[in-house]
C-alpha cells in the first residue's frame, strides 16, 4: 500500500508539473503581440531521489515557473546599435532641414537662392559699366544688393531659429531620460527584493524595455551588480542609476545655449558623441549649424567689406571722390555678419561707378566692383565658389549621414532578428509545446487511473477489477 501511495504521489506531482508547464505556454501565447515580453520556458527541477536498500529511486520533477529566454550580451549589442542608429537618424533629420534652407524646391524659381543673388549683384555692376549715369541700372544695383543682403540675413536667422528649436528638443529628451532613469531605479529595487538570485521574468522585461527606451534617447552603458541589480552610466562614465539610486541630469545656460550636467560635471560634449537622439540633436546644434553659420558669416563679411572698399575708392554721380559711402553696413567682426547684413545706401547717385577723380561718364570703378566676382576675396575663393562649396559640403555631409544611417538601420534590424529568434514568442513553437505538455498530462492521468484501479483491487482483497 505504501508503494501505491508513493506512486500516486509521484503521478500527482507529474500532473502539477505538466499543468504548470501548460500555464507557461499559455502565458507566452497571451503575450505574443507584446514586443517587450521575453518568451519563457518551463523550469523543470528534479525532485530529491529516495534511497531504498542502497538503490536510488527518482521522485519525479517539479516546474517552478518559467525562465526567460534572454541573451544579455545580445541585448547589450542591440542597445548599443539602437543608440548609434537613433543618433544618426536625429542628425540626418536636422541636416536635411538645414540643407533645405539652401536648396530651392525642385521645379521652383531660383528666387531666394544666395548663389543666384551673388551672380545678379555683380552682373548689375557689369551692366552699369556701359552706361554709368543710368538711374535704372543704379537702381538695379541697389535692388540686387537688397535681395542678396535680405536672403543672407534671413538664412542666418533661419539657422539661429533651427538651433533654438534643437535646443528645446534636447531639453525635452533629457526630461524623458530623467523619467526613464527614475523608473529603472524603482524596477531595480523590485528585482533585487523579489528575485535576487534568479531571472525576474516580467520585472526584467520592464527593465529591458526601459533600457531600450533610454538607448533611443541617450548613449548609456550598463553594469550588472550584486543581487541581480544594475547600474547605468552615460557613455562618458557619469552615473545615471546605481541600483536604486538616481542621478538626474540637470540643465544650465552657457553662452546662450543649454548645457547638461551630472552633479557638477558638464557632460554636454560627451552626450553629443555618446549616441542616442540627444547625440544627434547636440551634434547638429553645436557643430553642424555653427559651422554653416560661420561660413555664411564669412561670405557676408567678405562681400560687404570688399564692395564697400571699392565703392569708397571711386567717384559717385554727385562728384564725391573717395567718399561715396558704403553700400552695405560695415561689419566690425566676422561673427554675426550674416544675420546683420543689410543695405545702408539709399541714394543710387552715391554708387561710385567712375574711377577716382574721373568724370561721371567713366565706368572704371564699376568694372572694379564687377571684377570682385572673379577675385579670391573670401578665404582664397571667389564669392560664388565659396558659397557653392558651402552648399556642396553640406550636401556631402547629408549624403554621408544617409549612407551611415542606412547601414546602421540594417545592422539594427539584423540584431533585432537575432534577438527575436531567441526571445520573441513563436506561435508555432508554442503550439508544439502545448501538444507535448498536453500529451504528458494525459499520460500521467492515465497512470493515475491505472493506479486507482489497482488500489481498488487491493481494497477488494484481490477481486479482479476492470481497468479502463
Amino acid at each position: 500500500m505504501g508503494t501505491i501511495n508513493s506512486a500516486l504521489s509521484l503521478i500527482t506531482g507529474a500532473l502539477d508539473a505538466d499543468q504548470n508547464a501548460l500555464n507557461v505556454v499559455s502565458n507566452n501565447v497571451a503575450n505574443a503581440s507584446n514586443t517587450a515580453y521575453t518568451r519563457e520556458v518551463p523550469n523543470w527541477t528534479e525532485n530529491q531521489p529516495i534511497s531504498i536498500n542502497g538503490m536510488a529511486y527518482g521522485t519525479g520533477v517539479t516546474v517552478t515557473g518559467g525562465v526567460s529566454q534572454r541573451d544579455r550580451v545580445l541585448e547589450q549589442r542591440l542597445q548599443q546599435q539602437t543608440q548609434a542608429s537613433a543618433s544618426s537618424t536625429a542628425l540626418l533629420t536636422a541636416l536635411t532641414t538645414l540643407q533645405s534652407s539652401f536648396t530651392p524646391a525642385s521645379g521652383t524659381s531660383t528666387s531666394g537662392d544666395i548663389g543666384t543673388d551673388i551672380t545678379n549683384f555683380f552682373n548689375s555692376h557689369t551692366q552699369l559699366e556701359s552706361d554709368p549715369t543710368s538711374n535704372p541700372l543704379r537702381q538695379q544695383i541697389l535692388s540686387s544688393a537688397n535681395t542678396l543682403a535680405g536672403d543672407i540675413s534671413s538664412r542666418a536667422a533661419s539657422l539661429a531659429a533651427q538651433q533654438s528649436s534643437l535646443d528645446q528638443s534636447a531639453n525635452t529628451v533629457i526630461a524623458q531620460v530623467n523619467a526613464i532613469s527614475a523608473s529603472l531605479a524603482q524596477v531595480n529595487v523590485a528585482i533585487q527584493s523579489q528575485s535576487p538570485n534568479q531571472d525576474a521574468g516580467p520585472l526584467e522585461d520592464q527593465r529591458q524595455a526601459d533600457l531600450t527606451q533610454l538607448a533611443q534617447l541617450i548613449g548609456v552603458n550598463q553594469i550588472a551588480t550584486e543581487q541581480n541589480g544594475l547600474s547605468v552610466t552615460t557613455t562618458g562614465g557619469q552615473l545615471l542609476v546605481s541600483e536604486g539610486q538616481l542621478f538626474q541630469i540637470t540643465t544650465g545656460a552657457v553662452n546662450g545655449v543649454t548645457h547638461f550636467f551630472v552633479g557638477g560635471t558638464d557632460v554636454t560634449s560627451a552626450l553629443a558623441s555618446g549616441g542616442g537622439q540627444i547625440g544627434g540633436l547636440l551634434t547638429a546644434r553645436d557643430q553642424s549649424i555653427p559651422a554653416t553659420l560661420a561660413s555664411l558669416d564669412q561670405l557676408a563679411y567678405g562681400i560687404a567689406t570688399q564692395v564697400n572698399t571699392v565703392n569708397n575708392a571711386g567717384t559717385d554721380l554727385v562728384g564725391d571722390n573717395g567718399n561715396a559711402g558704403n553700400i552695405f553696413n560695415a561689419p566690425t567682426q566676422v561673427a554675426g555678419s550674416a544675420q546683420s547684413m543689410q543695405v545702408v545706401l539709399t541714394d543710387p547717385n552715391k554708387i561710385a561707378a567712375a574711377g577716382l577723380g574721373l568724370g561721371a561718364g567713366d565706368g572704371g570703378n564699376a568694372v572694379s566692383a564687377a571684377s570682385l566676382a572673379a577675385q579670391a576675396v573670401i578665404n582664397g575663393q571667389t564669392p560664388s565658389n565659396f558659397y557653392s562649396n558651402l552648399v556642396s559640403t553640406l550636401g556631402a555631409t547629408v549624403s554621408e549621414t544617409t549612407i551611415q544611417g542606412t547601414a546602421l538601420s540594417a545592422s539594427l534590424s539584423q540584431l533585432q532578428s537575432q534577438r527575436d529568434s531567441l526571445s520573441a514568442v513563436s506561435l508555432n513553437e508554442e503550439a508544439a509545446s502545448l501538444q507535448e505538455f498536453q500529451r504528458s498530462y494525459q499520460a500521467a492521468s492515465q497512470v493515475f487511473t491505472i493506479l486507482n484501479s489497482v488500489y481498488a483491487s487491493a481494497l477488494n482483497l484481490g477481486v479482479e477489477t476492470a481497468v479502463a
